[in-house]
């Protein structure tokens, strides 16, 4: 049922793409609708990942805290994410301090969201030559996920606004910059689902930090923590 409702969703855009695509790959088409058409598709590809984001988000928000059951090994989706954007052209230098090997206590899938939606947002404000640091240490009153770059900044103003949805702190940036404007907003509501906090610390020029706070409860520390 889900899956039909999902599909439901995408269908008209699923109708505008299959023509756009039929268009572009239409051999008498004028040469002056081109650029048009390459515009549209990657329009309409935009709008496919909006709405999925803002299905993601109204699943979470409508559901409970995340369960205690399934384990969550952070350190290895630090070390996957740091792999799969190293090395990419205009990607900053990529680092993973694994202070500890404890497990979290939670959605591995959202765990995996809330990390490659920081990683992104650090990659897209942060130049070649930076650095972006990824932390996973814990203690005996929780555990901490810790995103912080040598990035651009954030002016202390808007820091209390990052998390809403489709909040952008240049109002004339692009709006084609990789983002959908909802990264943060999902962020913030899977952490609220697995009782955590989220702390944005920034200065303009100097890069941004996005601490995740895992309560005690949440975390299962392993026999052997990593040094």
């Amino acid at each position: 049922k889900e899956g039909n409702e999902g599909n439901n969703h995408y269908g008209p855009l699923t109708v505008i793409t299959g023509y756009l695509d039929s268009l572009a790959e239409d051999e008498d088409l004028p040469s002056d609708w081109g650029k048009p058409v390459a515009q549209m598709r990657g329009q309409a590809d935009r709008m496919r990942l909006i709405l999925g984001d803002l299905l993601k988000l109204s699943r979470i928000e409508a559901s409970g805290p995340a369960s205690l059951e399934e384990t969550v090994d952070v350190v290895s989706i630090l070390e996957r994410s740091q792999a799969a954007f190293e090395g990419h052209a205009h990607v900053a230098s990529i680092k993973v301090r694994a202070k500890s090997a404890a497990l979290l206590r939670g959605s591995h899938s959202e765990i995996e969201t809330v990390i490659v939606n920081l990683l992104s947002n650090a990659v897209r404000h942060t130049p070649k030559d930076g650095e972006i640091i990824l932390t996973w240490r814990s203690d005996a009153k929780g555990a901490d996920l810790i995103v912080a770059d040598t990035g651009e900044g954030i002016d202390a103003e808007h820091i209390p606004r990052l998390t809403e949805r489709f909040f952008r702190v240049d109002k004339g940036r692009s709006r084609d910059d990789g983002g959908t404007g909802l990264g943060l907003a999902i962020v913030k509501h899977v952490l609220a689902r697995h009782g955590a906090e989220l702390t944005i610390s920034s200065e303009p020029g100097k890069g941004s930090t996005f601490s995740c706070r895992f309560p005690a409860d949440r975390v299962l520390e392993q026999a052997k923590a990593a040094s």
